[in-house]
C-alpha cells in the first residue's frame, strides 16, 4: 500500500497522566515567545514496518508530549467531531474519500481564538502524502498573520508530505519555518532529533 500508510496517532480523549500532559492552562507559555502546539493523532492499528501495530498512544501523540516536554507552550490535542476508526484499512478509506472531496471534517471544541501566541507548532500523521484533511478545517478557522509556523508529523516515508505547501496556504499571512518529520516506527527514539529541531527553530536554548 505505498503512499497510504498510516502513521502517528494518539488516543481521541486523554485521561489521566495524559490528559494533564496534554492540556495546560494558558498561564504555563512563555512570557517571551507565546507557543501554540496543536496537534491530531489517531490510536488503534498502525502502519509497522510493513505490517500492523496496535498503538495505545500513537506515534504523533509521542512526538507532541517530547516537544512539549522540552520547551513552555499551550497544547491543544485537534479531535474529530466524527472520530476516526481504530482499524487501519477503514480509515485509509476514509481519508482517500476525504481528501479526494477536498473534505473538511468537524473538529470538536475548537479554541476561541490563536490570537495570543506567535508561533503554532502544528503535529499530524502523513496520510496519502499529506496532513489529514482535520488539519486544515482547523487551521482555516484562525488568522495566522503575523505567526510563525512549524510543523511536524510522523510518517511511513512521506517525510513532511505537503504540509509545508498546505499551511503556506491554509494559514494565510504565516511565516512557515522549517518542520519536523519522524518515521513512526522510530518516534520513541526521537529525543535527539527533537532536541536539534527545537534548538534550530529557536524555541530551545542550552
Amino acid at each position: 500500500m505505498t503512499g497510504l500508510q498510516i502513521t502517528g496517532c494518539s488516543t481521541s480523549s486523554p485521561s489521566g497522566a495524559a490528559s494533564e500532559s496534554a492540556e495546560r492552562s494558558a498561564a504555563t507559555a512563555s512570557p517571551g515567545k507565546r507557543v501554540l502546539l496543536a496537534y491530531f493523532s489517531r490510536p488503534g492499528e498502525n502502519y509497522s514496518y510493513g505490517g500492523r501495530a496496535d498503538l495505545e498512544v500513537g506515534n504523533t501523540e509521542v512526538l507532541a508530549r517530547m516537544i512539549s516536554e522540552r520547551i513552555e507552550c499551550d497544547v491543544h490535542r485537534i479531535e474529530a467531531v466524527d472520530p476516526y476508526s481504530d482499524d487501519y484499512e477503514e480509515t485509509v478509506a476514509r481519508n482517500i474519500r476525504e481528501q479526494d472531496a477536498d473534505a473538511r471534517p468537524a473538529v470538536a471544541d475548537l479554541p476561541s481564538s490563536i490570537e495570543r501566541y506567535d508561533t503554532v507548532l502544528l503535529g499530524s500523521p502523513i496520510w496519502n502524502v499529506r496532513a489529514p484533511m482535520i488539519m486544515t478545517t482547523f487551521t482555516e478557522k484562525f488568522d495566522f498573520r503575523g505567526k510563525t509556523v512549524l510543523p511536524f508529523t510522523t510518517h511511513a516515508m512521506s517525510g513532511l508530505g505537503t504540509t509545508e505547501r498546505d499551511y503556506a496556504a491554509s494559514c494565510r499571512g504565516a511565516t512557515v519555518g522549517e518542520g519536523l518529520a519522524v518515521r513512526g516506527e522510530e518516534v520513541r527514539d526521537a529525543d535527539a532529533a527533537v532536541q536539534s529541531w527545537l534548538r534550530r527553530t529557536g524555541l530551545l536554548r542550552d
